[in-house]
């Protein structure tokens, strides 16, 4: 298979799901897709995940050990197309949001589809 770099930039985005479509998953199938922010403090944390809630999101929060600066981390659980786009899109949204509260992005993460 040849790489569409339009579909699949040459980005972090874009190597994730360039591998993910090389192993055979289908990313024309949505699924829930987890997005991981991690803060420095809890407080931090918890206010972030409010935020979240309170606008519908499904979220999960917990302690952190990969990173001692910022040791709490919170997952926004999203149901969507697996999309350079999307996955984008809703990145640069949740460090616009957890940027006041030092927090910043950690990666994204989602099960594969047949």
């Amino acid at each position: 298979m040849v790489r569409d770099y339009a579909r699949f930039p040459a980005d972090e985005n874009g190597d994730v799901l360039w591998r993910m479509a090389e192993a055979g998953d289908d990313l024309g199938k949505p699924r829930e897709i987890d997005f991981a922010v991690i803060f420095p403090t809890e407080t931090a944390a918890l206010q972030f995940a409010v935020q979240l809630l309170r606008n519908g999101q499904k979220v999960s929060f917990g302690p952190y050990d990969g990173d001692p600066d910022r040791p709490w981390q919170v997952y926004s659980h999203r149901v969507l197309l697996p999309t350079h786009a999307a996955i984008t899109a809703v990145e640069n949204g949740l460090a616009r949001e957890a940027e006041p509260l030092g927090g910043r992005n950690d990666g994204w993460g989602c099960l594969a589809q047949d």
